[in-house]
Parts: structure tokens; C-alpha cells; sequence
């Protein structure tokens, strides 16, 4: 749930996630005296290629989730966000309702695609040297069903440069899995409870951007859903948001959501 201005506005139910992967770019080059610059600098190479793929931007894809998600938002939004948000399904006007998310809106424009973000770089060890090594990790978001082999060859592509290498880190990741479905008697169950004990506000199934342990059972063919209590949107530019060393919820929002935790897994557990 979540609350600004002290209102609720909107219910978000995990129904989806992305997959973390790990990729890597290593440049090569010759190493030599810094004194006479080379274009073969494996950190010029190294730069080159994660501003090429800072400015590519894979695919728009809506699943059911977060076609129902932005379908949803649009009826509790301003006029002008509305129309944004349907832009997206509609090709002449999609492209500009996505350059207005990635500069205003990055969370949602994250949602739509595959993302890429360039979190680690090192290289060089004295400033008189050029490095013959310099690289790089990308954190990647995948869809669910994104193949992520064929997502590595695609920034090979992009990239499109000899003496840089990239390769996907090799280590275990959470499964890719079909969302959870939102007419399940679940679904049901966690809107009504929603209305009862927060408002007559709308629910959003969503796709997280982060993931959870959720992606295994999901990926054995459960239906599962993320649900959390009330936080305020103005916490997160306060640094009490998420992963914030000052993260925080307030008593009565916990007080809140035990009752309303109660509330689905009775109604669940009664209609077995």
C-alpha cells in the first residue's frame, strides 16, 4: 500500500518479478606508459562500450501483469499521467510516453522492458599507466520470460567491439516463471481485504523491478503474491525508503497489516 499526502492511494500486489542477472564487460588492451595516449586504451574501450548500451534500450513488453498494471493506474491518475500510461498501448504514441517515464518516471519505464544499468567499473592501478584491463558489471532486469543467452548476444551487438568481452557471470539466479494470475480466489481474497481495511482504493498487479524468493515457487507453478504494509511515498527522498539504512514503516501501519494479513489467509483457508 501505498500513501502520500496521507492518503492511500493504491494497493500493489506483486503478481510478477524481474530476474537479476550479472553481466560483465572486460576491455583489453596493450599496456603502456600514460604519457603517450593509445586509442587501444582498454578504459577508452571500456567507456565507449557502456555508453552504447546506456543509450540502447531493449524492447517494450507488456505481460498480463503489468498490461493490467498501467491499464488500472491510468483510471486512478491525473488526466494527463492517464494518457501516458494508455500511450503505451498504442505504437504511434508509445515512444514518447517511454522517454517521458525514463526521465520522470524511471520505476515504470523499468517495468516495461529488460533493463540495464552499469553499477561496478574498475581499472588502472597508478596514474601514470595505462591499464591493460578495465571492467565493468552491468546489473541486468530481465522479464520472466526473457532468454537471457540470446539477451547477452544482442549486447555483444550493441557493443560491437573486438576488445571488449562480455560474458554473463556465471552464478545461480532465480528462475524465469509465467506471472501469478489476478482471478485467482487469492487475488480475490487480498482486494477485499484491501477495501476493508484501507478504503475503497484500487489494487495494482505488479511486476517488481527487484526480486524475491517468490520467482521459485512461481516457477514450480503456484500462484503466488507479494503484499506489504502501508509505507509513504515521501519516505524514500526523506532516506527512509527501501534498503535505506533509516528504512522504517509506522506502528499502526504494522498494527494494520497483520489484521489485514489475517483477513486473506482465513478467507483463503475457508474456501479450500
Amino acid at each position: 500500500m501505498t500513501r502520500t499526502g496521507g492518503q492511500v492511494k493504491f494497493a500493489s500486489v506483486q503478481a510478477s518479478e524481474k530476474i537479476p542477472y550479472g553481466v560483465t564487460l572486460t576491455a583489453r588492451g596493450p599496456a603502456d606508459h600514460g604519457s603517450v595516449p593509445l586509442r587501444t586504451n582498454a578504459v577508452l574501450h571500456l567507456s565507449q562500450a557502456i555508453t552504447k548500451i546506456g543509450a540502447w534500450q531493449s524492447p517494450m513488453r507488456l505481460n498480463d501483469t503489468t498490461r493490467a498494471y498501467f491499464e488500472r493506474l491510468a483510471t486512478i491518475s491525473t488526466p494527463a499521467e492517464a494518457a501516458r500510461y494508455r500511450a503505451l498501448n498504442t505504437p504511434a504514441t508509445a515512444d514518447a510516453a517511454q522517454e517521458y517515464l525514463a526521465v520522470s518516471e524511471p520505476r515504470h519505464h523499468s517495468m516495461l522492458r529488460t533493463s540495464v544499468s552499469p553499477n561496478m567499473v574498475s581499472g588502472g592501478y597508478q596514474v601514470n599507466v595505462i591499464p591493460s584491463e578495465a571492467t565493468a558489471t552491468l546489473d541486468v532486469r530481465a522479464l520472466p520470460d526473457e532468454d537471457i543467452d540470446r539477451f547477452v548476444a544482442e549486447l555483444r551487438t550493441v557493443v560491437n567491439d573486438p576488445a571488449v568481452e562480455v560474458a554473463r557471470n556465471n552464478r545461480n539466479t532465480r528462475p524465469g516463471a509465467p506471472p501469478s494470475r489476478i482471478d485467482s480466489p487469492a487475488f480475490t481474497a487480498i482486494e477485499a481485504a484491501v477495501k476493508a481495511h484501507y478504503g475503497p482504493v484500487t489494487t495494482l498487479p505488479t511486476m517488481s523491478t527487484g526480486a524475491t524468493d517468490m520467482a521459485y515457487l512461481r516457477a514450480k507453478g503456484m500462484q503466488c503474491y507479494g503484499i506489504g504494509p502501508l509505507t509513504d511515498s515521501e519516505d524514500g527522498p526523506k532516506g527512509f525508503g527501501a534498503h535505506s539504512d533509516q528504512e522504517r514503516i509506522l506502528e499502526s501501519s504494522l498494527h494494520t497489516f497483520v489484521k489485514f494479513h489475517w483477513d486473506i489467509v482465513v478467507k483463503v483457508a475457508g474456501s479450500l
